[in-house]
C-alpha cells in the first residue's frame, strides 16, 4: 500500500498500511479466549481503502483560507486531508466543495479560543445504494441564516451527488461536535441501508457505523445465531440495524434505545415493515439499565453498548438472570474483558465464541462479537 499523503501530521490512522488488527488487541483477545477455554479467535477483514463512509471533519482556519480535516493529536490545529485514502472518494469531494463554498460565501471559521466564527464541523455520510452524500454543516449559530448563501452553493455544486443537506446549531463552548437541533435544508429525511432485507433509516443525528461493509458482516454473524421463533431482546438498538435484520427469525422482538435521533430512525424503519412484522416489535425508550428487567423471558439477548460497556443495572441483571443466549457486540475491548468477567463469575453464563472484526483498519481498536450461553 502506498504512503498516505497526509501522514504526518495526521494521526487518524496510526497503523496505516499494517495488516490485520493491532497486535495489542490480538494479544488481549487471545488472553480472553484462553481464559474461557477457547483457542481460536477468527478475524474478519474487508477493504482497506475507501471503506469509511461516514466522517466528521473539523473546520478551522482564517477567513478565505479554511482547513477541513482532523485535529492534530492533543490540539485544535486542523490537518487538511483532501486526499484521505480511507475515506470514500465522495467524502473528499464533498469536503472540497464545502471548503470552496465557505471561501466564496466569506464564512468565518470557528475559533475555539475566542468562541467566535461560524463554521465548526462537517459531517458526511454516504448512502451505499445511491452513492449520494448526506451533508451536515455544523456552525456556531442558532439559525442557518448567516450560512444561507454557503448552503445554497453546496447544494448547487454537489448536484446529483447530494442526498440531503442539513444545518446543525452548535453554539456551546465544548468539544461536542453536534448540537441537539438540525435544520433540514433540502433532500431526503434519512439515509437508508438494507441489512437482512430490512430498511434501516439514519437521520443525520443517529449513529451509524463508518464501515458498513464490516458492519453488515457482523449483522450476518448475529442473524445466523438466532434460532427460528426465538424471543429476542436488543439493548442499545440504535436505528435498528441488528434488530430489524433478524426480525424474520424472531417470534417477538423487544428493542431498547435512548437516543431520540436513533428512535426517529427506528420509527421510520418500522413504518417500512408489513403489519405482521411490526406487530412483533416492542420499542422501549430510555436507558438500557432501566429497561433490563423487561427482557426476563427472552431466549436471546443482543447487546451493542458504547465503548464504556454495559450499564451497571443491565450487567447485574444478565449476571443474576442469565438468558439462554447472550450476543455481545463490543467496540471497547477493555470493557468487554471486564464485563465478561462479571457475566461469567458465578459460572451461570459461559463464553463459547469470540470473533474479531477489523471494523477500524489501521487503528488500535477492534470490534468483537462475544457469544455466551447459559451454563
Amino acid at each position: 500500500m502506498s504512503a498516505c499523503p497526509h501522514r504526518p501530521p495526521c494521526s487518524a490512522c496510526p497503523r496505516f498500511g499494517a495488516p490485520g488488527i493491532a497486535p495489542a488487541a490480538a494479544s488481549a483477545l487471545e488472553v480472553l479466549a484462553r481464559a474461557h477455554g477457547l483457542f481460536d479467535v477468527p478475524i474478519v477483514s474487508g477493504h482497506l481503502t475507501g471503506f469509511r463512509l461516514r466522517a466528521r471533519l473539523a473546520i478551522r482556519g482564517r477567513l478565505g483560507s479554511p482547513k477541513i480535516g482532523l485535529f492534530e493529536l492533543g490540539s485544535h490545529r486542523v490537518v487538511h486531508v483532501p486526499n484521505c485514502r480511507v475515506h470514500h472518494p465522495l467524502i473528499n469531494r464533498v469536503a472540497g466543495i464545502v471548503r470552496r463554498a465557505l471561501v466564496d460565501a466569506r464564512i468565518p471559521c470557528y475559533s475555539d479560543a475566542a468562541h467566535e466564527g461560524f463554521a465548526r464541523y462537517l459531517q458526511v455520510a454516504i448512502e451505499r445504494s445511491s452513492q449520494r452524500a448526506q451533508v451536515v454543516l455544523v456552525a456556531n449559530s442558532a439559525t442557518p441564516d448567516p450560512l444561507a448563501e454557503c448552503l445554497e452553493l453546496i447544494r448547487a455544486r454537489l448536484g446529483a451527488d447530494l442526498h440531503s443537506l442539513w444545518f446543525n446549531a452548535q453554539c456551546s463552548r465544548s468539544n461536542a461536535i453536534l448540537g441537539p437541533h438540525f435544520h433540514h435544508w433540502c433532500g431526503d429525511s434519512s439515509i437508508i441501508e438494507r441489512f437482512g432485507g430490512a430498511n434501516v433509516h439514519y437521520p443525520p443525528g443517529a449513529f451509524g457505523q463508518s464501515n458498513p461493509e464490516i458492519a453488515e458482516l457482523i449483522i450476518d454473524h448475529i442473524r445466523e445465531r438466532i434460532p427460528s421463533g426465538a424471543r429476542v431482546a436488543e439493548f442499545y438498538a440504535g436505528s435498528g440495524a441488528i434488530g430489524l435484520s433478524i426480525l424474520t427469525r424472531a417470534s417477538s422482538l423487544l428493542m431498547n434505545e435512548a437516543s431520540p435521533h436513533a428512535l426517529v430512525g427506528l420509527e421510520q424503519g418500522l413504518a417500512d415493515l408489513d403489519l405482521a412484522s411490526r406487530q412483533k416489535v416492542r420499542v422501549v425508550g430510555g436507558t438500557a439499565g432501566a429497561a433490563a428487567a423487561l427482557a426476563a423471558a427472552s431466549d436471546v439477548i443482543v447487546v451493542d453498548p458504547p465503548r464504556k460497556g454495559l450499564d451497571s443495572e443491565l450487567l447485574a441483571f444478565l449476571a443474576e438472570t442469565p438468558p439462554p443466549s447472550l450476543i455481545y457486540v463490543s467496540c471497547g475491548l477493555e470493557s468487554l474483558v471486564a464485563d465478561s468477567a462479571s457475566l461469567t463469575r458465578s459460572a451461570r453464563l459461559r463464553l463459547v465464541q469470540l470473533t474479531a472484526f477489523n471494523l477500524f483498519p489501521f487503528s488500535e481498536h477492534v470490534e468483537t462479537m462475544a457469544c455466551f450461553e447459559r451454563a
